[in-house]
């Protein structure tokens, strides 16, 4: 029935700032409604109003209102008549309705549209909310299928991270301050807090934790657990529990004790006094969150404890509240680490700091797993602690924030690399151990209960909630997978497309294809063959920096040197990682041979030279993979263009800007890592690219005025190794070239450098004729994490397409400098139809 819309035209879409998200519930084209069979109530089987079979009705009210232009009242008594009816399976049982449905587990729902007849059940009050966004959801795609289904979550973990700092601001956040913290206490308005815990619902997620891992002991006063109560409060209608991360030292930091060792009497006593006190404000707090002996936070170990002595410590006190510990396997040493030991490995830190650990967790600890050994990389394998934890529960931890993968100022599109973790067949003790379905749902090893996911999110104050109108899909889509990791991540992402942007097929086949598309141009214009992210790891993780990730302690190394590279992680030559999997999939990484190209770097440590199952070799590789992703992200912004007119302009012109910026800096990207690792190894490419631009006049060859000719560190984010900025702080300067290109219309290309701190403006000029304006304001524009430097972060591009140019034309560039920003540049690309650069 979907396709029948395509009779109407629509006209241009109002202006969206994307705060309802996936939720807009637009109004379907009249002869699409007319097709929608409604009954003519809704009967929502509670009154209390902070419940969430009460939120159900007033949401059903809403959508129905909003999608279909039906007003209906909404009731709590049954009657005669066809309605909409939601509530539990109690409750259906109670008002006399009798309903047979398949076995529901907890949170679980059954669905039945028939003729006009709705009804929505669920296992508990959460799962009948759940059901009534999901009817919804339905009639927001034009869905009227009859249908009559149940559905279960995979698992009973299903919660969001939040790393909120008390200030106010949010670490490895980027889309403005905090919705729950503003100078040092929590926000008193919590509006968005409650619009937030509704998107949450809608995704079928139970809980969530507010404060950053980091956590400061301050949350813990009276005033802040008041606070806390006020989240809850709001959270609570929509199903969503809160809970809160504790730092392991606030016996000490906060409640004047001289010790936290976990097993001294006085700390188990003063957690036991707070953690009451805490449920005495939230008496459904959901629980703790702790991160420990990891990046310098204390824990248990500096006792000489273990870890499972300081998870028990929280789990106790929260056990008789009916509350959980989500206990950080996120343990590693970034102090002592040293690459020259060529055993040392970061990526061995979980499963030794567990080392038989395992079944001494009490019940009510979960262990928090990234999905990757290091941290949040382009491509990692998958944990091999989820093998080893068999009689202790584990929950997945994915990013939603995307520290390492463009801080939402780069689309990527993430489930494609869930899955690869979620869809990873552990084969533990020779049995199928997919970590999705068989071990995050607690089957394989019998834990069902207490196993799920969790999810670093990190929405802010922007209007988009993550900084982004595309990023969102991310957010829908975690949830979607955590309810059930067997389900497409295609399908997924045509779902929340329709329900954000509507149901066009361009508009969806267009969003489809360049977010599919997304996650394997980033690592191939970013860190490729499992060598990781390649991104500044000592500074904001965002810009390239390839020699970062070597000759420090913090573990992330890819041992790259003038002839060879990667980490040689085999147990017989190496450090013995790949030998920490059961042995059928330790055996495939153990041996260059079986190991996939994708995952070749993590595992061995190569010459450049060195073939790959493609024919090509290693460098080779990396030269070609860089260049495919920047033409892909080229083409982000033209097809995109496809959609002017079938959206709303606001979305329309915020997502082209943030499509072009990308264009531009994958192309920073491409040349960086491609300049580096060509100066390592001084190994040309075969194709004649790398260092040769034949469309570009590097700004330090051209007549100066006010300029001066400076390197830049790294050296390789250069085009040429140099730039040039202004010799003072707020003075004026130009640059100049006289073309000696064949006559005909190009586009031009500036490479800059956009630093915090300042706002210097541009004038690009051809001939004495302005061709544009613009200002380096980039740090109020997009989210990422703002740098004072001229670096692979700030550096830039702005393209004016469609310039008529003759041999001969002078091009100008006029500069004023503003602040720390002096103005720089890198080069002009004066570039044909068609290329990239």
């Amino acid at each position: 029935m979907r396709g029948l819309w395509l009779l109407a035209i629509l006209g241009l879409a109002a202006a969206e700032d994307g705060r309802n998200a996936w939720l807009r519930y637009a109004r379907l084209p009249c002869n699409v409604v007319k097709q929608a069979a409604v009954p003519g109530t809704i009967v929502a089987l509670n009154t209390t109003e902070s419940s969430p079979v009460y939120s159900a009705g007033q949401e059903l009210q809403k959508g129905i209102r909003d999608i279909l232009g039906k007003a209906l009242n909404v009731t709590h008594e049954t009657s005669e008549g066809a309605s909409v009816v939601v509530g539990t399976i109690t409750a259906f049982n109670n008002s006399g309705i009798a309903v047979e449905t398949p076995e529901l587990e907890e949170d679980g729902f059954w669905l039945s549209v028939k003729n006009d007849a709705v009804e929505i059940v669920g296992q508990n009050e959460r799962g009948a909310l759940y059901g009534a966004f999901e009817y919804l959801s339905m009639l927001a795609q034009a869905n009227f299928t009859e249908v009559a289904y149940a559905s279960n979550p995979s698992a009973a973990i299903r919660w969001i991270n939040q790393w909120d700092n008390m200030d106010g601001t949010i670490e490895r956040g980027y889309a403005g301050p905090s919705i729950f913290f503003e100078k040092n206490t929590i926000i008193s308005n919590v509006t968005r807090v409650a619009e937030y815990a509704r998107l949450l619902a809608s995704i079928r997620v139970n809980g969530i934790i507010i404060n950053n891992v980091n956590a400061n002991a301050n949350l813990l006063s009276d005033k802040n657990m008041a606070g806390v109560a006020r989240i809850a409060d709001a959270m609570r209608p929509w199903g969503v529990k809160v809970g809160i991360s504790l730092n392991f030292a606030s016996p000490q930091s906060f409640g004047g004790l001289n010790t936290f060792d976990p097993l001294d009497k006085s700390v188990i006593a003063w957690w036991t006094d707070i953690t009451n006190k805490l449920y005495t404000y939230v008496p459904d707090l959901a629980g703790f969150l702790v991160k420990a002996n990891s990046e310098g936070q204390p824990g248990p170990i500096t006792y000489g404890r273990t870890l499972a002595d300081g998870a028990n410590l929280f789990a106790k006190a929260a056990k008789p509240h009916g509350g959980i510990v989500m206990f950080r396997a996120f343990v590693y040493d970034n102090q002592n680490l040293n690459e020259k030991n060529w055993k040392d490995d970061r990526a061995n830190a979980a499963v030794e700091f567990f080392q038989g650990l395992d079944g001494k967790f009490d019940d009510n600890v979960v262990v928090q797993i990234k999905y990757g050994p290091i941290d949040f990389q382009v491509r990692e394998p998958a944990s091999p602690l989820f093998a080893h934890l068999k009689q202790t529960a584990s929950a997945i931890e994915l990013q939603i924030t995307q520290e390492y993968l463009g801080q939402q100022c780069h689309l990527v599109y993430l489930p494609p690399l869930w899955k690869t973790v979620l869809d990873f067949d552990l084969r533990v003790d020779g049995e199928k151990s997919v970590i999705g379905s068989d071990i995050l749902s607690g089957k394989r090893f019998n834990k069902t209960g207490l196993t799920g996911y969790a999810a670093v999110v990190n929405v802010g104050q922007n209007a988009t909630w993550l900084g982004t109108h595309l990023a969102m899909s991310n957010l829908y889509a975690y949830g979607r997978l955590a309810w059930d990791p067997t389900v497409s991540e295609v399908a997924i992402l045509e779902d929340w497309t329709r329900l954000t942007f509507g149901l066009d097929d361009t508009v969806r086949e267009t969003i489809t294809r360049i977010s599919m598309e997304s996650w394997p141009a980033y690592e191939n214009y970013t860190g490729n063959l499992g060598i990781q992210t390649l991104t500044d790891i000592t500074g904001p993780h965002y810009g390239p920096n390839p020699q970062s990730m070597d000759n420090n302690p913090w573990g992330q190394w890819t041992r790259a040197d003038a002839f060879s590279i990667g980490m040689d992680r085999t147990v017989k030559n190496g450090t013995g990682f790949a030998g920490q999997y059961p042995s059928e999939v330790a055996a495939v990484f153990e041996e260059i041979e079986t190991t996939p190209d994708d995952l070749l770097l993590w595992f061995h440590h190569v010459p450049y030279t060195h073939v790959l199952k493609n024919g090509k070799t290693v460098i080779q590789h990396f030269y070609d993979a860089h260049y495919a992703g920047a033409e892909t992200a080229a083409t982000f912004p033209q097809q995109w263009s496809k959609l002017q007119g079938l959206i709303d302009q606001q979305r329309y012109e915020e997502m082209a800007f943030r499509l072009t910026y990308q264009a531009g800096h994958a192309i920073v990207w491409r040349d960086s890592i491609n300049q580096f690792y060509n100066s390592l190894s001084k190994i040309e490419d075969t194709q004649g690219r790398v260092n040769h631009h034949p469309w570009r006049i590097e700004a330090e060859s051209m007549t100066l005025k006010g300029y001066r000719v400076t390197g830049v560190n790294p050296f390789e984010v250069a085009s040429g190794l140099k730039i040039v900025q202004t010799t003072g702080n707020s003075s004026s300067a130009s640059v100049s070239a006289t073309l000696n290109y064949t006559a005909g219309v190009y586009d031009l290309a500036v490479a800059y450098y956009d630093l915090y701190e300042g706002k210097a403006s541009y004038e690009l000029f051809l001939n004495d004729k302005s061709i544009g304006k613009w200002i380096g304001d980039n740090e109020y524009k997009l989210g990422y994490t703002v740098t004072r430097g001229i670096d692979g972060h700030s550096a830039t591009r702005i393209t004016f397409k469609g310039i008529e140019i003759k041999e001969g034309d002078v091009v100008r560039v006029d500069t004023k400098a503003n602040g720390r920003e002096t103005a720089p540049l890198d080069y002009i690309a004066v570039l044909p139809e068609g290329v990239v650069d």
